[in-house]
């Protein structure tokens, strides 16, 4: 019902309002109309004190708002009585309904009965002047496990996940289910206090002994049908269309929470939680999400059974928080993990069998780490890393591919300074006397046109096979045309063996070298062909004595056509030898990083055992 137009206004403060407003709130005996309202508590730096609780008949005296829900919000308030500060939770409406009314006090009721440490106690569950329920609490103060989460160490959230646990499973001997944990409901105090929040869709199971809830009606009756009660993302896969779960969906919102310490990030995407926490397709392990992270394999093992899919496979609250525990203060079960580790390996194996390497690579390591001595692990991980897969997965072809383009231009670039070398022989040419322009420049404009060529690769390495067969004809183009220009028995021959093995070492003609040798060896047949055949004219002729070379487009008679040919040859075995050593050290290079590499990685196995030597027979 809506208050009277004459009653008291409501001074209950807003957003809006400053810190230091405060307004009375009589619970016990309300005052008079017409009298004067009992005084307002002085405040000192923020902070309230009754002056005479003996002489004020208001409990209340509220502050800041410090939370609001869908239905409900919490103010500070100092009760006067007492002298305390405390958290006073009520609903927002004015006329509430009454399944919004008997939601809230069951919320309380629920709370209130839960006598735990990590549990905030109820002080008072009472209605205020207009009818509306509320009730008292601790007022607790610190920060969500949200806030914890993007700032805290995974030490301090593991402990407190613990103290969680162990709440809930508090709450769960009393046959309480929770039904909505997440980060966001639980806070981490200032002295080190743990606090599990908001039990107001809490199911009542009502088959434990020591909690009387006989007045605590169940929610589901008056729930909205299309309502889910619940966080998706963190709510049990069975919770969404059954709202009627057992302590299994509380367990299940643990491992989410788990899930998140460990892996940094939520199990379910946040865009779209229901829609994964219905599929269940995700995998439960946050050491494979986030392999990087060294997630425990005993924490990583206990969030996957938390996050089973079958609630009955899912263990009990004690259970998560005594593991945990356990692990925080070092007590591993040796025992259990080697036997651990064995069914990783046999894991591992499986996974590699099945083709799934880098699978079976972290399987196996998981079994290292989980026992350093476990029987056929470390022979399976120097496998593993040492020995290349036959069949490369695709992010290992994606980083070949990338290593091949690197050694690309590296090779490209090393090689146009020598088709520059080329065209730079023109003055040389010109000073020997020209036959045949027409030769001359195109053997210089070769030059200059595989030089771009060259560069282009530098720029993108990655190129189709096809373009690389038309840069092999370009470099069989430049040979003929030098061929032409000074006899193809001078320097040509060297210069055609020198441009061979530089361009067959390209990854594109390593597995298909038939086919640059075909083509670079037709660029220094084809003119001898052409030449037989009276199609072009002769650079050679046979004299009995040996044979006569010509050049058919520049002067090769004179000290200066000597010094021309002799350059020419000293300058095929410069390109030659420079652009050997350059691709001769990358090798090396990669072959020390590699030998080094795998020395590296030796070191983190275990070192074999020594060979047990029989004993001489007594004597």
């Amino acid at each position: 019902m809506s208050p009277p137009k004459d009653d008291p206004p409501d001074h209950s403060p807003t957003n809006k309002m400053p810190a230091a407003v405060v307004a009375s709130a009589t619970t016990n005996k309300l005052p008079r109309r017409g009298t004067t309202p009992p005084p307002l508590p002085t405040v000192r730096a923020g902070t309230m004190i009754a002056e005479d609780p003996t002489k004020m008949s208001g409990k209340y005296a509220f502050g800041d708002l410090l939370g609001r829900g869908g239905m409900g919000e919490v103010l500070v308030a100092h009760d006067r009585q007492i002298g305390r500060d405390v958290a006073v939770k009520r609903l927002r409406a004015g006329s509430p309904a009454e399944d919004e009314i008997a939601r809230f006090l069951r919320e309380a009721r629920i709370q209130a009965r839960l006598d735990h440490p990590a549990i905030v106690p109820v002080y008072e569950l009472a209605r205020d002047e207009v009818g509306r329920p509320y009730f008292s609490m601790k007022r607790v103060a610190g920060k969500t496990l949200v806030q914890v989460l993007q700032v805290g160490t995974r030490q301090r959230m593991l402990r407190a996940f613990a103290d969680v646990c162990r709440a809930i499973d508090f709450a769960h001997s009393r046959g309480i289910v929770h039904r909505d944990l997440k980060p966001a409901n639980i806070v981490l105090g200032e002295f080190g206090e743990i606090y599990v929040l908001d039990w107001g869709v809490a199911r009542v199971l009502g088959d434990a002994a020591g909690l009387v809830t006989a007045d605590i009606d169940t929610i589901e009756g008056t729930a909205p049908a299309d309502q889910t009660l619940g966080t998706p993302g963190y709510m049990a896969p069975e919770q969404i269309d059954d709202p009627e779960v057992t302590r299994a969906a509380d367990i299940y919102s643990l491992g989410a929470i788990l899930f998140e310490i460990l892996a940094g990030e939520p199990f379910h995407p946040v865009e779209t939680a229901l829609e994964s926490t219905r599929a269940s397709t995700l995998s439960t392990s946050p050491a494979a999400r986030r392999a990087e992270r060294g997630i425990p394999p005993e924490l990583d093992a206990l969030c996957s059974v938390m996050l089973s899919k079958k609630a009955s496979v899912r263990p009990t609250a004690r259970w998560c928080a005594d593991h945990v525990e356990q692990y925080l203060d070092g007590d591993r079960d040796l025992a259990h993990r080697r036997t651990m580790a064995n069914e990783l390996v046999w894991s591992a194996r499986a996974s590699l069998d099945a083709g799934r390497r880098p699978e079976a690579m972290r399987t196996a390591s998981r079994a290292l780490a989980l026992d350093a001595s476990a029987e056929g692990a470390a022979e399976l991980v120097t496998m593993l890393m040492l020995d290349p897969p036959k069949t490369p997965p695709e992010e290992l072809r994606e980083a070949l591919r990338n290593s091949d383009a690197i050694y690309i231009s590296r090779h490209a670039k090393a090689a146009i300074p020598g088709y520059v070398l080329i065209a730079l022989f023109l003055p040389l040419i010109v000073l020997n006397g020209v036959l045949d322009w027409t030769i001359v420049l195109a053997a210089v404009a070769s030059a200059f046109g595989m030089a771009f060529a060259a560069w282009q690769l530098v720029r993108q390495p990655a190129r189709s096979f096809a373009w690389m067969v038309v840069y092999a004809l370009g470099n069989s183009l430049v040979l003929i045309l030098l061929g032409r220009l000074g006899g193809a028995f001078t320097f040509v021959p060297a210069l055609v063996s020198y441009i061979t093995a530089s361009v067959i070492t390209y990854p594109a003609f390593l597995e298909r070298s038939w086919v640059l040798i075909a083509v670079m060896a037709g660029g220094f047949l084809l003119p001898f062909g052409l030449e037989l055949g009276g199609v072009i004219d002769k650079t050679w002729e046979l004299r009995e004595h040996g044979i006569l070379i010509r050049g058919n487009a520049m002067e090769l008679g004179g000290p200066s056509g000597l010094a021309t040919v002799l350059l020419a040859s000293v300058a095929t075995v410069v390109m030659a030898g420079i652009q050997c050593a350059v691709l001769g050290r990358a090798n090396r290079d990669a072959q020390h990083k590699l030998v080094t590499l795998a020395w590296h990685l030796r070191q983190l196995l275990p070192a074999p055992s020594p060979p047990v030597r029989p004993s001489a027979p007594a004597r």
